[in-house]
């Protein structure tokens, strides 16, 4: 089971990896703009955002099981729409709000959440390590591959080859428990809606949620303009190309790391260094020569914060409110980064298309990181005790 949740994980995040790689040929055989492109990835993103809560409800109450399969053809369909897609309107709705509903249901997340049930309180912080690992292990796998399908059999024929990638989701569901039991006593008497009420009134809680905007402003700011960032200084595509690959291998190391650190040590904490040190290495980078070994030096370092946000913000969540409705609870806080993602993605450009230049958007970016170090540090991981709650 920790198999096939890992697999889910792995092409789920690994197939919208690869969605930059369509730009450029898409863009240029349709006569589209770059930005009728952007803009239907940045319609992803929040369709992902504002799927994901609706699907851990869904897997909190009945399993993951046919919530990630019926996703997976979502997630399918949207790559075949987009073959077919022959005005802006038609890419929004298929590439942005289709394949964007399909990544929700078939989220890292997800697979998370039912991972971390299947094994005991002092394993769950390395489970999840190991599940956002997963992410960038796809990445690193999927996005050459996409890359290979378009130079051999063209953009539209490529999408079709990853849209029945996604298709080989299905079987992998079935083999996840249709509704994993665990023993979480302290939970057995709160429902749903208690839980919600307990998370929205929890101080923690919506410190953690605004916390995790800025992670969704780093990456995918870093993600999609890193590539334009690299050629503006005068290098080459492909140190751009490296420096996205150095991100997703030093991403894995970062997620199981903090994976092993949350076992043991404070989350929150953790959180406050990450984003303390993200808005270090951002400050070297714009005072450092900019050269090949700087961007190179900058992706390793910036890949070991990447994701590492992901297993000490869910250990968060876990900790104080339990497992049971983990899924459901840790996607209104992923909403808040899918929101930190669109606008990183679009002041990118607006900022850029301005002044011709990235500096004010990466300042921004270390400024984010010292408020969200600083949100980080009240934050107690306590366990609520819910008694009396569960005596009503």
């Amino acid at each position: 089971m920790l198999i096939a949740g890992f697999l889910v994980s792995m092409i789920g995040f690994g197939a919208r990896s690869g969605m930059g790689l369509y730009l450029d040929p898409m863009t240029v055989e349709l006569g589209w703009s770059r930005e009728t492109y952007a803009l239907a990835m940045a319609l992803q993103n929040i369709m992902w955002g504002i799927g994901l809560p609706v699907a851990g409800a869904i897997v909190d109450r009945y399993g993951p099981v046919w919530v990630i399969a019926g996703g997976s053809v979502i997630y399918a369909l949207g790559f075949w729409g987009m073959t077919i897609s022959d005005t802006s309107t038609m890419l929004y709705l298929t590439g942005g709000v289709l394949t964007g509903a399909g990544i929700a249901f078939t989220s890292f997340t997800l697979a998370v959440a039912t991972m971390v049930r299947a094994v005991g309180p002092e394993k769950r912080s390395l489970v999840m390590g190991i599940g956002t690992a997963a992410g960038s292990v796809g990445q690193i796998v999927l996005s050459p591959f996409a890359q290979s399908m378009i130079s051999q059999f063209g953009w539209s024929n490529a999408l079709l080859i990853m849209g029945v990638c996604t298709l080989c989701i299905i079987p992998l569901a079935l083999l996840l428990p249709s509704y994993p039991e665990f023993d979480e006593p302290e939970t057995a008497g709160i429902s749903l809606s208690d839980a919600l009420r307990e998370a929205l009134h929890h101080r923690g809680y919506i410190l953690l949620t605004i916390g995790f905007f800025v992670c969704g402003f780093h990456v995918t700011f870093i993600m999609v303009h890193l590539p334009a960032y690299v050629v503006d200084l005068g290098l080459s595509g492909s140190v751009a190309a490296w420096c996205l690959a150095l991100i997703g291998v030093f991403n894995i190391i970062g997620a199981i790391g903090v994976g092993l650190y949350g076992q043991r040590h404070n989350n929150s904490n953790g959180l406050c260094f990450i984003y303390a040190a993200r808005a270090l290495v951002i400050s070297v980078l714009l005072v450092m020569p900019k050269t090949e070994f700087t961007l190179y030096l900058f992706a390793c370092t910036m890949g070991l914060l990447w994701l590492s946000t992901v297993p000490l913000t869910t250990g968060v969540v876990t900790k104080i409110f339990g497992v049971r409705y983990m899924a459901t609870l840790f996607s209104i806080v992923f909403l808040s980064h899918q929101v930190g993602s669109f606008i990183g993605v679009w002041l990118g450009g607006y900022i850029h298309d301005l002044t011709g230049s990235y500096d004010a958007v990466w300042q921004v970016g270390v400024v984010l990181g010292v408020v969200a170090a600083v949100l980080h540090a009240p934050i107690n991981e306590t366990p609520l005790t819910r008694t009396a709650k569960v005596a009503l």
